[in-house]
Formats: C-alpha cells, sequence, structure tokens
C-alpha cells in the first residue's frame, strides 16, 4: 500500500501537548543557555538601524553564517518566523512530525504549500529553517559533488567539522532501525558500511541532529558560536523586498531591505540599511538565505528575474535576469507502508539508509505521525538525480504567500523509468524477511507488482521528499561566490543555488555552505583591509 502524499488529522492540539508546550516555554530559558544573541520580535526596534551585513532567512544556512560573518562584522538576521526554543514540536523526538500537521497561514513552525504538479509539500517557518522540522538525518556531500561545484576541499571538510562538533551526534539504533538496516542488506544494498559521515555506496548508519536525549539541535544551535555583541536577530518579520541605489546608469548596489511583520498588514513596512562607509571595498552586502522558494521569490519582489514576468505585477525592474524561478527540481519519492493499519508508536526518524544503483536510488525507514493519535511504519526511496525540471513564479506581491512552483515530477521518460526500477527496489526491502517477520505479515521473496502497474503508481504516489532546490542557480543567476549577476551587494547563499540535492539530503551541506561562505568573505575583506566600518548611508 502506498502512503499518501497529504497527511490528515489537522486540527486543534490536544490538551496534553498543550500542557506540553507550557512546561518547555517555562524553561525555554534553560534550553537557550546563556550565549545566544540578542532575540526581537519587535519590527519598530530594529527599523532604521543600519548593519555591516543582512542575511535574510534564519535557516539551515543562514544561521550559520551569520554566525561566521559576526566574528568581524555587525550582522542583522532576519527570520519570518519564531524562536525554536520553548517548543517541543520542534525539540523533542517524540513529537517529530507533529509541526509538519499542524499549520496555520502565518505563524506554524512548517509552512505547507501545494505545487502546481498537486504534490503536498512543506517549508521551514522558524529560526533554523528546515533543520528545524525535517527528519534529522545528517550525511556529508560526496566528493564528486564538492569537485562539480567548484569548492575548496580543506575549507569544505573544516567547515563540515564546525557544523559536527557542535550539533551533529552518533545515534543509537532503535529496533525499527535495525530492522530496516536487516531489510535493505536483504535487497542487496552493499556493502555494509558502518557508521559513517560520507557519501557512500551501500548501507550505512548516518549520524543525527538529535542528542542521546533525544533534543534537536538545528542550526539556531550555530548562533552561539558567533559573537553575540554582533548579532541581532529579528524574528517574525517577512522581507518585502531588497532596497537598491543606482551608483550610475548601469549599475545598482542593493543597501537594505524592506520588510513586514509575518502577521501585520503588508502595506506596513519598515527599512534597515547596509553600513556605507568611505573606504568601498569595507561595503556589506545583503545575502539571501531564505530556500528555494523564498530566495528567487524575494528576487522577483525585489525587481530581479524575467521582464515579462515583474511586469504582470507592475514591479519596477531592477535587472531583467532571466535564470531567476527557473531550473526548479524536486526529488520524486515514492513511500510504502509495511504495517497493515494504523498504531499510536512513537515517531521514529531515519538513522540508516541504502545508497544504490551508482548513488541514484536513496532509501529509509521510519514511523511517522499520520494524526495527532497515529503513526504508519513506512519505507521510502527517492531519485537523486531527476532530469526534469520545472519553474517558480509569483502569486502576489505579499511576501508571505507561497509563490507558484511547479516541478515537473516525472515529466522525462528517463525519470519515470528510474521510478520503477526504485520502485522494485523499495518493493524488496518492505517485501524483506526481516521487516516481515517484525511487522508480522508472510515474507514473500517475488515481487508484487509488474512494470506497468509500477509506472501507473509512480504517477499516482510520486512524492516529496522536501529536499527541493533551483531557482537561482549557480551559473545563472549567482556566479561562483554566489554574487547576485548583475548587481553590486547582492548574494544568495542556500539550496536555490543548487543544481542537485547533495548527500542523501542537503541538511549538512547547507550547514557547511554557510560557514564556508562566511569564511570566504571574512578572508576576502581581511585581504582588502575592511574590518573597520562607519555608519553612513547614501
Amino acid at each position: 500500500m502506498e502512503l499518501s502524499q497529504t497527511i490528515h488529522g489537522h486540527g486543534l492540539l490536544t490538551a496534553s501537548l498543550l500542557l506540553l508546550i507550557n512546561f518547555y516555554l517555562a524553561s525555554s530559558s534553560l534550553l537557550q543557555g546563556n550565549r545566544l544573541p540578542y532575540m526581537t520580535s519587535d519590527v519598530e526596534e530594529v527599523s532604521g538601524k543600519s548593519f555591516d551585513y543582512i542575511v535574510v532567512g534564519g535557516g539551515t544556512a543562514g544561521c550559520a553564517l551569520a554566525a561566521t560573518l559576526s566574528e568581524k562584522f555587525s550582522v542583522l538576521l532576519v527570520e519570518r518566523g519564531g524562536s525554536p526554543y520553548g517548543n517541543p514540536l520542534v525539540l523533542d523526538k517524540r513529537y517529530y512530525g507533529f509541526a509538519l500537521i499542524e499549520t496555520d497561514e502565518y505563524t506554524s513552525v512548517a509552512q505547507s504549500f501545494v505545487s502546481k504538479d498537486g504534490v503536498m509539500n512543506q517549508r521551514g517557518r522558524v529560526l533554523g529553517g528546515s533543520s528545524a522540522i525535517n527528519f534529522g538525518f545528517y550525511s556529508r556531500a560526496s566528493e564528486y559533488f564538492i569537485e562539480k561545484v567548484g569548492l575548496e576541499k580543506e575549507l569544505v571538510r573544516d567547515a563540515y567539522e564546525w557544523v559536527e562538533s557542535r550539533i551533529v551526534s552518533k545515534p543509537e539504533l532503535t529496533l525499527w532501525q535495525t530492522v530496516a538496516e536487516f531489510g535493505l542488506l536483504e535487497a542487496g544494498i552493499l556493502p555494509y558500511n558502518g557508521f559513517s559521515l560520507e557519501h557512500i555506496e551501500g548501507t550505512k548508519v548516518g549520524a543525527t541532529v538529535f542528542d542521546e536525549h533525544g533534543m534537536r539541535h538545528t542550526s539556531a544551535d550555530l548562533l552561539e558560536a558567533g559573537n553575540p555583541e554582533n548579532i541581532t536577530v529579528l524574528l517574525n518579520a517577512t522581507v518585502k523586498n531588497v532596497i537598491f541605489y543606482n551608483k550610475n546608469r548601469n549599475e545598482s548596489r542593493a543597501w537594505g531591505i524592506r520588510f513586514i511583520k509575518s502577521n501585520g498588514s503588508p502595506d506596513q513596512t519598515h527599512e534597515v540599511y547596509l553600513n556605507q562607509p568611505e573606504c568601498s571595498s569595507s561595503w556589506g552586502e545583503v545575502i539571501l538565505s531564505a530556500g528555494a522558494l523564498g530566495s528567487p521569490q524575494i528576487l522577483l519582489l525585489s525587481g530581479i528575474g524575467p521582464q515579462a514576468h515583474l511586469r504582470e505585477f507592475n514591479i519596477p525592474i531592477v535587472l531583467d535576469l532571466e535564470g531567476v524561478g527557473q531550473r526548479m527540481q524536486d526529488n520524486p519519492g515514492i513511500a510504502l507502508l509495511v504495517d497493515n493499519k494504523p498504531q499510536n508508536q512513537l515517531p521514529d526518524t531515519p538513522q540508516v539508509v541504502g545508497i544504490a544503483d551508482n548513488f541514484k536510488f536513496i532509501v529509509e525507514a521510519g514511523i511517522v505521525p499520520v494524526s495527532l493519535n497515529a503513526t504508519r511504519m513506512t519505507v521510502a526511496a527517492k531519485l537523486a538525480f531527476p532530469a526534469s525540471k520545472g519553474k517558480l513564479e509569483l502569486n502576489s506581491t505579499d511576501p508571505r504567500e507561497n509563490p507558484s512552483v511547479q516541478f515537473n515530477y516525472l515529466a522525462k521518460e528517463k525519470d519515470m523509468d528510474e521510478c520503477v526500477k526504485m520502485s522494485q527496489l523499495l518493493e524488496r526491502v518492505a517485501r524483506s524477511q526481516s521487516i516481515a517477520m517484525f511487522v508480522g505479515v508472510e515474507h514473500k521473496s517475488e515481487l508484487m507488482s509488474s512494470e506497468d502497474e509500477l509506472r501507473k503508481s509512480c504517477k499516482k504516489n510520486v512524492r516529496t521528499f522536501y529536499h527541493y532546490h533551483g531557482g537561482c542557480t549557480v551559473g545563472t543567476v549567482v556566479d561562483k561566490d554566489y554574487k547576485v549577476y548583475g548587481v553590486e551587494g547582492l548574494r544568495v547563499v542556500d539550496g536555490s543555488t543548487f543544481l542537485e540535492s547533495p548527500g542523501t539530503n542537503p541538511m549538512a551541506t547547507l550547514l557547511m555552505l554557510g560557514r564556508y561562505q562566511g569564511i570566504k568573505i571574512l578572508k576576502d575583506k581581511s585581504d582588502a583591509g575592511a574590518f573597520n566600518t562607519q555608519q553612513q548611508r547614501p
């Protein structure tokens, strides 16, 4: 039986969960520790101020980036959601998945959206971004990926290790994960590699951002590694657009952002600015780290994108840049239910992964909540390198609304053929003797579905693994240093720049990328002698 891409069970949190939330809120100061930077949701408090760097999006890459830049510069980190601290639905592994069920329009930690393909999906809307709502599985990108995107190997290694020393743990396998591990091996996903951080073919145990107590450590925790005196975190504020000024007739430079209160009026805007010292080499930047939907959306709202599309919304054109919103991709996934009926178990996030067929198929198992009092046991697989591509466009000029996105899942015949092969592998895992014995069903070694049935199943039941990317890709929207083409003072550092999703999932590499780009910027500024700035607006 296939797992529907739509999770049912929306409704009010139970009284016990509300009591739990109150307990966590009461103890949130203990959870935060004493080293996190100043955080506020008061837009008036920040409005009109100037900073060396403005990072838009306190997500997986943005927090690591802001922490690194704060070592030498003042940084404003703007997050459209609230704080993860004090929220057990984010922090406590026992309540994994409930945050994906309890969503609303403006304030929930996950914001749901449905692509034009008809597939339900989620975006992180909380400090920590998707690292606060995902499975927590941590695994590095392949060496091939690092070489292909042109990153420096030693700095990549240092950046990974910086992250891992702070928020990453080695998991103790649950019983279900041990069973799934045997199921992957029985299905022929070999060799067995034991515990590894690396992206290697076969079956392995990955790392996790859940610690030994079952508490999640998000990218927000990396802010503790920064200089708290240099970081201001503005929560519950949604960026409307980047502010530019014209240096000359043909050249624009970012010098601030315009934003609104996330649950306020879209017409009540506020502004913050970049410090503008007399020496141009000391100028800071606006850096978009708002994710694969948020960053291209903000560029479009700022007047950077396909000219014809911008005119549809009467947005003044800063730069006609055709690549914005293009080359959107999401890895098509298929999930199978291995239990006979819903149960009420503790959720179980993947700790073991099978990497098969020359890295093309990624297979995991979990126990996921489908309502507030029911779970299902699943095995799921994703296609790592889809050929099908889509695009993102605006739905409106309200930055809080999801943009329109179409991924064109399995549109290319090659992707459909690979989905059939992936589904056959998934059936072998789901019908393995280990899993059959554990869930109490008869073991059947032969495949139950024909190729034609699997093609129909792929088309009907394709789902997301939440690893969508693109929209601001390197080479079309940003250069090799992640600077936006055609303007100054603006970069994009997040998954929107990826041409493929790295590793088993992108979290580790996004965390690394934030640190990596922060170090690169600090080095460039140091070489230019730019560590002393003055507050001066143009």
